[in-house]
């Protein structure tokens, strides 16, 4: 090969290199994705409304309608920072340590990393491959080898007994994805990441949804802590006075034992409260990403005050934001990759271009090495067909159909689920506020029945047992709201975990 002939081969291995020739952009075998059309109800929210004071025929409360309704309407601006609507620095602070230090979120951070990866590695199968190599080879020729081998050492007529062969040189390949096969590959791993960063942002709003929940929850025990040590004092205050009463010849044993077993009742509740209260503390710890019992400090002693945010009223959720969901836009961008996926199949039966080629230097001879005489190279096109695999081809692609398929049914569970889910927590979060209004009432009355029960019995007026029902019905009944109180907040907590909120990235 004479020297202009090398170069011209080098310079054609240099485009291949570069990439300097354009793939296909245009056809690309499979189907293209088209976001799945879902049927939704128009009339989907079970609102129940705010209760007023007033009660209906069947001594329900009648909910406020029109500018009656004091709630105010729920917008997907208060969605981003929801938990700041509770105004607790304490709780805003275990949110911001719960980002950077929850090993839950890293760990999914880590796995957005993974499928950015694989992105860069999908894509790399457009570029052509340039690889280089080099080799030095020393052979002893004897009596018995071939031939054709001899002849290649044969140096002026005399038959060498040994010989050197140096190499070096680079070799390139390039596909030109014809089909679209590898357009595909790229296409599923952009997807899949898209489906990740999603992800992330579910773990997000799960993450958050889970904090807020749980410190409620802490605080729902404290204050029925409080309660309890409340009755707690004012029964024994009551065992006492009997207690004395009994001692100055004018009480009654059978009262006396009567308000023991009920300051003993109310003290054995106590003990799994504070177990309860542990764990919850031991709970906020870990989601923070600290070891249980770093938080304790922070989080014992409660504020006096209730978590009830202004009522809010949800007037209408179209379906693009329950598909802007970060699990429902998860499972959307998982279905789109399996349609590149069927596409990926499919180019399988079509055949492969590729354009080769090398160029390096060969010599017999260090010294004369780096001459041009030692060039060579090659530069051509080739193709390859899987004319006849046993049908495996075809059985990947009806597989690849069959996950398509299947990951459809998962997009349309996943906005099944996001509208009962909505529909659940909206409906506890309206309703609790018709229980919280009935046991308002019922602590009021507990709290008169138990005074007036007490001023009877210490008059002779009443039995002791009136005293027995009425402080354990101002137990029963105090605790019931401190339950109902929270779970509003709790059910407002679900509510917006169930509108996809806490995450910026699930609305774009």
């Amino acid at each position: 090969m004479t020297t202009n002939e090398v170069c011209v081969s080098a310079l054609a291995l240099a485009a291949i290199a570069a990439g300097c020739y354009s793939q296909p952009k245009g056809f690309m075998v499979g189907p293209d994705y088209v976001e799945p059309v879902i049927e939704t109800p128009e009339m989907w929210s079970p609102d129940a409304g705010y209760p007023t004071t007033n009660v209906t025929a069947s001594g329900e409360f009648k909910p406020a309608v029109g500018a009656e309704d004091p709630r105010q309407p729920l917008s997907a601006d208060k969605l981003d920072c929801w938990w700041c609507a509770f105004r607790d620095p304490v709780l805003t602070n275990l949110m911001a340590s719960a980002v950077s230090e929850n090993l839950m979120f890293q760990m999914a951070m880590h796995r957005l990393q993974q499928a950015r990866w694989a992105c860069v590695g999908a894509g790399a199968g457009l570029m052509p491959t340039f690889n280089f190599g080099a080799a030095a080879t020393h052979s002893e020729l004897h009596r018995n080898t071939s031939s054709s081998m001899r002849k290649s050492y044969d140096a002026g007529g005399a038959r060498a007994s040994h010989g050197e062969l140096f190499q070096s040189g680079f070799d390139a390949s390039w596909e030109l994805d014809v089909f679209g096969g590898r357009r595909r590959e790229v296409e599923a791993s952009v997807r899949l990441m898209e489906s990740a960063n999603y992800t992330l942002a579910d773990a997000w709003v799960t993450l958050t949804s889970e904090i807020c929940r749980e410190y409620l929850e802490l605080r729902k025990v404290q204050q029925r802590l409080e309660v309890a040590r409340a009755n707690l004092k004012l029964q024994t205050e009551t065992y006492e006075i009997l207690k004395t009463r009994l001692d100055s010849g004018i009480g009654d044993q059978l009262a006396v034992n009567q308000s023991k077993y009920v300051v003993e009742e109310t003290r054995a509740n106590i003990p799994g409260m504070l177990v309860q209260e542990e764990q919850y503390m031991n709970a906020l710890a870990l989601l923070a990403g600290t070891m249980p019992g770093a938080l304790h400090e922070m989080l014992r002693d409660c504020p006096d005050r209730d978590w009830i945010v202004a009522p809010q009223r949800v007037e209408s959720i179209p379906l693009n934001v329950m598909r802007a969901r970060p699990d429902v836009k998860a499972a959307e961008r998982r279905l789109a990759a399996q349609v590149s996926r069927v596409g990926v199949a499919k180019s399988l039966l079509f055949p492969k271009f590729h354009i080769n080629g090398t160029l390096g230097l060969e010599s017999a001879k260090v010294q004369k090495f780096f001459q041009p005489g030692s060039l060579y190279a090659t530069v051509g096109p080739s193709v390859s067909w899987p004319i006849f695999q046993g049908g495996n081809v075809i059985a990947n692609m009806r597989v690849e159909e069959a996950k398509m398929d299947e990951a459809i049914c998962g997009y349309e569970l996943a906005v099944q689920t996001a509208f009962r889910e909505t529909r659940d927590a909206y409906s506890a979060y309206t309703q609790e506020f018709h229980r919280y209004r009935a046991l308002q009432a019922a602590v009021k009355a507990a709290k008169d029945a138990e005074t007036i029960s007490r001023d009877l019995y210490k008059n002779g007026l009443a039995d002791f047992n009136n005293v027995l029902d009425a402080q354990r019905s101002l137990l029963l009944f105090e605790e019931a709201l401190v339950v109902s109180r929270s779970n509003i907040s709790i059910s407002l907590v679900s509510l917006y975990k169930a509108l996809g909120g806490g995450f910026k990235l699930n609305r774009q």
